[in-house]
């Protein structure tokens, strides 16, 4: 065997450039599967997909004539393999379900490091380019369309103060939030009002903890954003 055979080099290089340049995209943003990850999936899908593109190599001691190769059915497992890859990366936080883009990451580095493995490098390059522009363009369009947004709010006050949850919500609504329903809770000194409130822009946290904590009445708060 021919360790520097064109056929078994570029699908190599290509796998693991391809993966580098999809998990350093990853690593920025703080995603669960980073530069690693994505190199090394890549790399394994382009690995098993030479060791089924060319297995007649390595069945060197079967007769021909019963030998059938169909590369498809390698492919289909590892693309399988990959969806329980992806589910790890998939975890609730709260209201919000987090890692979904990272196991899309993942499952399109699996396919480009296919691609790669069956020789298809102009489809794998192109599919390289394309993914690394959509989640480049996340960035914008994140900021430009709408979207709803979750805060955890939490005002603690002392017990027997004229603070009821009329002011509650009206506080909320001077600074664009709307609390449907509100837990209230008390012990022996304090007590608390807590929601979660739905914004359709973003809501001026700075503003309502200045006027929280201007508050006399007012012994502490939480705020809390949804992580996204």
């Amino acid at each position: 065997m021919d360790w520097f055979d064109p056929d078994f080099v570029w699908p190599v290089v290509g796998s693991v450039v391809a993966g580098a340049l999809i998990g350093l995209e990853r690593q920025y943003r703080g995603a669960p599967a980073g530069f690693r990850t994505h190199i090394l999936v890549s790399l394994a899908s382009g690995l098993l997909m030479l060791a089924a593109v060319h297995q007649v190599r390595w069945l060197s001691d079967t007769p021909s004539e019963i030998i059938r190769i169909d590369p498809v059915r390698m492919a289909h497992g590892i693309l399988t393999g990959i969806g329980f890859l992806g589910a790890g990366v998939i975890f609730r936080e709260g209201m919000t379900i987090r890692g979904l883009t990272t196991a899309a990451s993942l499952w399109i580095t699996s396919a480009i490091g296919t691609l790669y493995g069956i020789g298809f490098y102009g489809l794998a390059v192109g599919g390289t380019v394309v993914t690394l522009l959509v989640l480049a363009a996340v960035t914008v369009t994140e900021s430009r369309l709408p979207q709803r947004a979750y805060v955890d709010i939490t005002i603690r006050y002392r017990r027997g103060s004229a603070l009821g949850e009329a002011w509650f919500r009206d506080t909320l609504k001077a600074h664009g939030a709307h609390a449907s329903k509100v837990a209230i809770s008390a012990d022996q000194e304090v007590a608390s009002f807590e929601t979660t409130v739905q914004t359709h822009r973003a809501l001026s946290t700075e503003g309502l903890a200045a006027a929280l904590s201007e508050d006399a009445e007012v012994v502490g708060f939480t705020i809390r954003p949804h992580a996204t």
